[in-house]
């Protein structure tokens, strides 16, 4: 599924818009930012409440397809204009890592 699909049944607000039209093959829940960068997998959505701009270079390095912040949480906004720059996908929701999770686990199946 799409990122804009995703974004769009979740009701995700979008932060950074890079390519929304990047294939969602995964969810991965983390806050640890070396444990994301070597755990996470290309393509998947990782959700955090990690806002700062170390979020953008584990997203990249990882290749993940979108990050979501959970918790209504929201970055600078130097940090989205890094994501951008980076084609990296930032969305929020005020829903906790658990009910994000559960809703892409649905939407994935």
């Amino acid at each position: 599924m799409k990122v804009c699909d995703i974004a769009e049944k979740l009701s995700l607000k979008p932060l950074s818009l890079a390519d929304s039209s990047r294939e969602v093959t995964g969810v991965y829940i983390g806050d640890l930012l070396s444990w994301v960068m070597g755990r996470a997998d290309c393509g998947d959505a990782w959700i955090t409440i990690m806002s700062n701009i170390n979020i953008v270079a584990v997203a990249s390095l990882a290749d993940v397809a979108c990050i979501i912040l959970a918790e209504g949480v929201e970055p600078d906004e130097s940090v989205c204009a890094t994501a951008l720059q980076k084609e990296i996908n930032i969305y929020t929701s005020e829903k906790t890592a658990y009910q994000l999770a559960a809703s892409l686990a649905e939407c994935l199946q």
